[in-house]
């Protein structure tokens, strides 16, 4: 009689496609917000926006790139938000990360539909829908080519998903935290409302906080430069973006270290 069969988990899995050019980092985070994946709506998710956002993982992940990803839950519920108005922020922050659980799973969807093996695993167990965040599992996956997705930020209230992407990205060894925004770069202003805004390219992570420039929160920030992560935020709403800046081209705004 022979043995047992091997768990899925040990399976092996197609790997991805050969690169035909060579990527900047081999591990990084994403961190998107959930506006980002509403479109044009006001609330909830728009279905194209994030099939286009797993094709640009997926392109990512062709150049040989391990990928992992946390993404916010604004685009339903933001516990800082007016909805939650007169409610405990703790509780109020826990729907919130509800929320993120629900997009993971979303972008779980799509990105299995286009041929991504992908894990969701979250900081709050909820085992009937995806795993529990446990840190050399998540490195497995990454290492066996799958994608992973963080939700329900660090499972703590009063820390937002841009504090739990620098943790998570900390925590995975990642080479890159990248943040896709709906602009091409770090601005002195809201290019959208400040026509003379200055966009830069470089800046240092010192630079960021002393100028306020909103581009993470401060813990995230502080986060990022105790552990030497750079960050580039770009536009997740350019097409192929997230692929260009993997190979250090296209317009993005790197934070880092002086030097």
């Amino acid at each position: 009689m022979t043995g047992a069969a091997p768990m899925a988990e040990d399976q092996p899995e197609t790997a991805p496609e050969p690169a035909t050019e060579t990527a900047r980092y081999r591990r990084v985070l994403l961190k998107v917000s959930g506006e980002a994946l509403m479109g044009g709506r006001e609330y909830g998710l728009d279905p194209e926006t994030v099939d286009r956002v797993a094709r640009e993982v997926r392109a990512v992940t062709a150049l040989g790139v391990q990928v992992c990803l946390v993404i916010g839950g604004g685009n339903i519920f933001r516990g800082v938000s007016a909805a939650a108005r007169g409610m405990e922020r703790a509780t109020a922050d826990y729907m919130g990360m509800l929320a993120t659980v629900m997009n993971s799973l979303s972008m779980q969807s799509a990105l299995e539909r286009i041929g991504v093996q992908t894990r969701v695993q979250s900081a709050i167990p909820m085992a009937s829908v995806c795993e529990p965040y446990i840190r050399r599992r998540a490195v497995r996956h990454m290492e066996k080519g799958r994608v992973v997705i963080f939700a329900a930020g660090s499972g703590n209230p009063f820390f937002t998903t841009d504090t739990a992407a620098a943790l998570r990205a900390s925590e995975m060894g990642c080479d890159a935290l990248l943040k896709g925004t709906k602009v091409d770069g770090v601005y002195s202003a809201d290019p959208n409302k400040v026509v003379s805004a200055e966009r830069y390219t470089q800046l240092t992570y010192l630079e960021v906080l002393s100028r306020d420039l909103q581009v993470m929160d401060a813990s995230a920030i502080s986060l990022a430069r105790e552990n030497r992560i750079p960050i580039l935020v770009f536009s997740i709403h350019t097409a192929g973006a997230f692929a260009e800046v993997m190979a250090g081209r296209g317009r993005f705004t790197i934070i880092k270290e002086e030097g």
